[in-house]
C-alpha cells in the first residue's frame, strides 16, 4: 500500500505520547500517524523524568491540584480547562495502566506518589523511576503497533498544510521517495516542543517548532508564545542537549549549593521546591555574579540515589560524577513552551480540520508557568477530546497545485539569537534586535526560515509583553501588569510588526 492509498484517513502529525494516546481513542476509525523518526526515538515524550501529576493521594484531591496548578500559572491558565484536566487525570493513570504502564508502587502495591516543587501534596505518578516517559511511551508504542486501523508512516515530516477557502485539505509531506501528498479534512498536530531552537535545553535538537510553523503558515492563532520554561537544574557540562536533573531529585530531600557550599537560596520562598521561574532566575543570577552552582545529593536520597534515579545517575556516571558522593554541577535549560498553537476544550484551532495536542498546544493549562508533572497530565488527558472532536467532523480532503520542494527545517542559525535573547531574563532592546534578525533568517526562504518563524513569534510576543510574570521576566519591566491577559499572535502580524521595528527608531510606533 502507498502512502497516497490513505488518503481520506484522519492524520496524526507526531509520534509522541499526545500523537500516540489520540490514534487510539480513534478506533475503530482507520487513522495515518506520521512519525519524522522511528517511532519514539525522536520525542521529548520519551525523555520525560518527572512522571504524571494526578490527585490520588488520601489527602489530596482534584480541587487542592487545581489550586497548585492555577498558583503557579500566575493569573494566566484558563481556568475551566485547568479544572476540566486535573479532574481527568485521575482516571487516565489508571487508563494506562490498563494499556500496559507498569507505575512505580510501594511494597503494599498502592501508587508511589512523589512530591515535586509548587505542589503541596504528593501526587506525581512515576514508572521505572525517572523513566516515567519511556515506559508510557513503551506501553502506547505496542498498543499501537497492535491495533490494526492505525496506520505508522516512519521517516516522513510534514513540510506544510494545505488550506483551500479557509480549510485544511491535507499535507504535503517529504519521505525516503519525495515530496507526497495526503489528502485529508482532519489534521492533528502532536509534535511537541521548540527545544531545539536554543543552545541550553533539555528537549531532543529536533524538536525546533515545526508543528507551530506548520499552524502558523496554514493562518492559526498562536497563543502565549512568549512563555518558555527553563529548568533550573540541568546536568551542567558540554554534552548537548543537556540531561536533565529532575526536580524529583529536590523533592526527595537534594538541596542547591554554590561552589562554597553555602545553601544560596535561603530568602527564595519555598527554596529548591521554588516554583521553576522563580528558582531558574535565583540560579541564573547566581552563576552571573560568577559563582557554580551544583545539586547536593550526597545525604538525601544519597546512597539509594541511583536505585530511584537510574537514569540521571547514568547521566552523571557518564560525565564523572557519582551523585551519591558528588556534588552535581547545574544550571538552566530550556524545558518547556507553554506557548504553542490556540485551542478550545476540543483542541480545535481557529483553522477549521486543524487540531493540536501535547507541546505544541497552547490549552490555556500552563499559564505563565507550567506547574511540574502537568505536561504528561496534558498529554494524556487531552487525546480523548481531541479524538471525539475528529471523529465527529467531516473529511474535506482535497488536491492541491504542486507545491515547491521545502527543506527540512535547520535551527542552527536561530538558535544564537533566541539563546542570546529569549533565555532566562530579557529585555525590550535585545528582542527588538532579534526580531530584526529573525525577519532577516525568514525571508531568506531557505532551511533556517520555519525556525526563525517560530522564533519571530515568539520574539514578538516578548516585545509585546511590557510586564514580568511567570517565566517571562523583562529587566525593563520588572512588574506585573494590573491585569493579566493571555497572548495571541500569528505570524503575518508577526511579521508586520517586526518589518515596523526595522524601519521605526522607536518601539512605541509598533506597540
Amino acid at each position: 500500500m502507498s502512502v497516497e492509498d490513505l488518503d481520506g484517513r484522519p492524520v496524526i502529525i507526531g509520534g509522541g505520547i499526545a500523537g500516540l494516546m489520540t490514534a487510539l481513542h480513534l478506533t475503530p476509525e482507520p487513522v495515518l500517524l506520521l512519525s519524522r523518526t522511528s517511532l519514539g526515538a525522536d520525542a521529548s515524550s520519551a525523555w520525560a523524568q518527572g512522571g504524571l501529576a494526578a490527585s490520588l493521594g488520601d489527602d489530596d484531591e482534584p480541587a487542592l491540584h487545581l489550586s497548585d496548578t492555577l498558583a503557579a500559572g500566575n493569573g494566566l491558565c484558563d481556568a475551566e480547562a485547568a479544572r476540566r484536566i486535573v479532574y481527568a487525570a485521575p482516571a487516565v493513570i489508571e487508563d494506562l495502566a490498563r494499556l500496559g504502564v507498569r507505575f512505580d508502587c510501594t511494597p503494599a502495591g498502592a501508587l508511589r506518589l512523589g512530591l515535586e516543587a509548587a505542589h503541596n501534596r504528593r501526587r506525581i505518578v512515576h514508572a521505572d523511576g525517572d523513566g516515567s516517559g519511556r515506559e508510557v511511551m513503551r506501553a502506547l508504542i505496542a498498543a499501537v503497533r497492535s491495533t490494526p486501523t492505525i496506520e505508522v508512516v516512519e521517516s516522513i515530516e510534514a513540510r506544510r498544510l494545505a488550506v483551500e477557502d479557509g480549510r485544511i485539505t491535507g499535507v504535503l509531506a517529504n519521505c525516503s521517495t519525495g515530496p507526497v501528498f495526503l489528502a485529508s479534512g482532519r489534521i492533528v498536530l502532536a509534535t511537541g516542543g521548540i527545544g531545539g531552537l536554543f543552545h541550553d535545553t533539555t528537549n531532543p535538537l529536533g524538536s525546533c517548532g515545526q508543528g507551530l510553523a506548520l499552524a502558523a503558515h496554514a493562518g492559526a492563532v498562536l497563543a502565549d508564545m512568549e512563555f518558555i520554561q527553563f529548568h533550573p537544574t540541568a546536568l551542567d557540562g558540554l554534552g548537548r542537549p543537556m540531561p536533565l536533573i529532575s526536580e524529583a531529585v529536590r523533592g526527595e530531600g537534594a538541596t542547591i549549593v554554590d561552589e562554597t557550599g553555602r545553601r544560596f537560596l535561603d530568602g527564595v520562598r519555598g527554596a529548591e521546591l521554588a516554583p521553576r521561574d522563580i528558582l531558574a532566575r535565583a540560579v541564573w543570577r547566581h552563576l552571573a555574579d560568577g559563582h557554580r552552582v551544583f545539586l547536593d545529593a550526597r545525604q538525601k536520597p544519597g546512597a539509594i540515589f541511583a536505585q530511584h534515579f537510574p537514569t540521571i545517575a547514568s547521566a552523571c556516571g557518564r560525565a564523572g560524577i557519582d551523585p551519591a558522593h558528588d556534588l552535581i554541577p547545574v544550571r538552566p535549560a530550556q524545558h518547556y513552551h507553554m506557548g504553542g498553537v490556540a485551542v478550545d476544550g476540543s483542541g480545535r484551532t481557529s483553522v477549521p480540520g486543524l487540531w493540536a495536542c501535547g507541546e505544541v498546544a497552547s490549552t490555556g493549562l500552563h499559564g505563565a508557568n507550567r506547574l511540574a508533572s502537568n505536561s504528561l497530565t496534558e498529554a494524556v488527558v487531552c487525546p480523548r477530546w481531541v479524538a471525539e472532536s475528529v471523529a465527529g467532523s467531516p473529511d474535506g480532503g482535497g488536491k492541491p497545485a504542486m507545491a515547491p520542494d521545502l527543506l527540512a527545517p535547520d535551527p542552527r542559525p536561530v538558535r544564537p539569537i533566541l539563546s542570546r535573547v529569549l533565555g532566562v531574563t530579557r529585555d525590550g532592546e535585545g528582542l527588538k534586535e532579534a526580531a530584526r534578525a529573525l525577519l532577516l533568517l525568514l525571508q531568506r526562504h531557505d532551511a533556517a526560515s520555519d525556525p526563525a518563524a517560530v522564533g519571530l513569534m515568539i520574539a514578538v510576543a516578548a516585545l509585546l509583553r511590557r510586564e514580568s510574570r511567570g517565566a517571562h521576566f523583562r529587566t525593563d519591566f520588572p512588574h506585573h501588569a494590573a491585569v493579566a491577559r493571555r497572548s495571541q499572535i500569528t505570524l503575518d502580524a508577526a511579521i508586520a510588526a517586526a518589518r515596523e521595528l526595522a524601519s521605526s527608531p522607536t518601539l512605541e510606533s509598533v506597540l
